[in-house]
């Protein structure tokens, strides 16, 4: 079943006029900054008037600086009423797929060498063993339909002869289970804040804060990440970790046996997840 993104929070924000009703929250795990806090509340609320964030308990009132954002619960305050954007957030296929796409796969490899969140460098590359690394695509292959409607292909620049969608811009190194958990968008990457690594999880690994690895964003290679792909997917991350109750944590690992199709069809989001399955694995034999 889906895990409940809002257990363990503990960072809430409030509008001031209904502070009974949280309009949604964080795990704050050291790496998110007032000023960071104040960008990602731009993105979940609406209102026509300049907002101010104030902490409950203390009464201090965020301002746009580096310094580390409280605990606590945050009243939001505005003259104009407040709305919760309800803008869609793209859910992706959880199990990993990218792998299949071969020439994807060796110009990832070719370029990074490592996991570029961790910075664990795979040493077993000479020997050709990538067991533990995954090519992950930034904006996900089973939503492309999606990539096309909104034109995300102009932020491809590269050349490489690949569609656009599988260009190496869009794409990393990554350990097999940070893969996880960026397709969940349970962490990401700020690229407006030096490339940071922002967990919205508890950080087992310690990869908060983090800066993403430069191997992947060189401004000297043509086949570079773009900003505006890591953009997408941390504004997805915001969307789906801290507005309202949060989008559903979907289960991953399916063993033999299980009925798979089965569990997806008793989650949030069956009918899209079904659909997405079905399109994935159409794909391989189209």
């Amino acid at each position: 079943m889906p895990i409940d993104r809002s257990l363990g929070r503990n960072v809430h924000f409030c509008d001031a006029s209904k502070p009974g009703i949280a309009l949604g929250g964080l795990i704050q795990n050291g790496s998110v900054t007032e000023a960071n806090f104040l960008d990602m509340i731009g993105i979940l609320l609406i209102t026509e008037s300049p907002l101010r964030v104030q902490e409950r308990t203390s009464g201090h009132i965020v301002t746009a600086t580096n310094n580390s954002l409280g605990l606590g619960e945050y009243d939001v305050y505005s003259n104009s009423p407040i709305e919760v954007n309800n803008e869609p957030w793209v859910h992706r296929l959880i199990h990993s797929v990218s792998g299949r796409e071969d020439a994807f796969r060796r110009g990832i490899r070719a370029r990074d060498g490592k996991c570029v969140i961790s910075g664990v460098v795979n040493t077993r590359a000479y020997r050709g063993n990538w067991s533990s690394f995954e090519a992950a695509h930034i904006f996900p292959l089973e939503s492309e339909s999606h990539w096309i409607e909104k034109g995300y292909s102009r932020w491809i620049t590269d050349m490489n002869g690949f569609p656009k969608i599988n260009s190496l811009q869009n794409g990393f190194l990554l350990r097999a289970d940070i893969h996880q958990d960026f397709n969940q968008y349970l962490l990401s990457v700020n690229p407006d804040d030096n490339y940071k690594i922002v967990v919205f999880d508890d950080d087992l690994d310690g990869l908060d804060g983090r800066i993403l690895d430069p191997v992947c964003r060189d401004p000297a290679n043509p086949h570079r990440v773009p900003d505006q792909l890591l953009r997408w997917h941390f504004r997805q991350s915001v969307l789906a970790n801290m507005r309202g109750a949060g989008e559903p944590i979907f289960e991953h690992n399916f063993p033999p046996g299980t009925g798979m199709m089965g569990e997806i069809r008793a989650e949030p989001y069956a009918q899209e997840r079904l659909e997405m399955e079905f399109v994935w694995r159409l794909r391989g034999v189209v």
